[in-house]
């Protein structure tokens, strides 16, 4: 079952991308972006789109132009997560069928992502925001544009993000740090995915 989390794997190296991915998998999150900034990201894009395409969504975060976007496609990936709202970045990746997932922190942003055909939208980051400007923006979003809470947020809080109109959520470091085992990583995702409000 798909979960509403999107697994942030900074750092992730290609050696250990098709253990950690099918530990994400088989705990129910199946949508995973690997942050341009860690070690050869493209191979483990690769590899886990060619591994797991069918069974999940595979991606990139930290995207800031239009050529990482096509070179992102051309490794398999299907998600684009960043970390600000470029609408030309947006535009690209829409174009190329897949998914955008930009950063936004202010009404400003949210529209211009939308205009430029966002898929969701990534309040970032979510704890220096809080939820009380999420409320604020959720009454006058679309009430079908998705926000992903990313940045500070976890188990102790996913029920008041909920609440304030969070669709789902971005864990970075507290699902995933460099090296861990692919065993380690299940159990938190396992944890993770069982704090989500029923």
């Amino acid at each position: 079952m798909t979960q509403p989390i999107i697994a942030i794997l900074r750092g992730l190296t290609p050696a250990d991308a098709l253990a950690v991915g099918q530990a994400l998998i088989d705990a129910g999150i199946d949508r995973i972006e690997v942050p341009l900034n860690s070690p050869d990201p493209l191979e483990s894009i690769r590899l886990m789109a060619t591994a797991f395409g069918g069974r999940a969504t595979i991606g990139a975060g930290t995207v800031l132009t239009i050529e990482d976007v096509a070179r992102i496609a051309d490794a398999g990936g299907r998600m684009i997560v960043s970390p600000n709202t470029n609408p030309e970045v947006i535009r690209e990746t829409r174009r190329l069928g897949m998914e955008s997932y930009p950063g936004v922190f202010t009404a400003t942003e949210c529209f211009s992502a939308i205009e430029a055909g966002a898929t969701g939208l990534k309040l970032f980051p979510a704890d220096q925001a809080g939820t009380g400007a999420l409320k604020a923006l959720r009454a006058v979003l679309p009430k079908d544009m998705p926000v992903y809470a990313v940045g500070g947020v976890g188990p102790s809080n996913f029920a008041e993000w909920i609440a304030a109109g969070a669709q789902g959520f971005g864990i970075g470091s507290s699902l995933y740090k460099p090296g861990e085992t692919a065993e380690l990583v299940a159990s938190r995702a396992r944890e993770l995915v069982a704090a989500l409000p029923a």
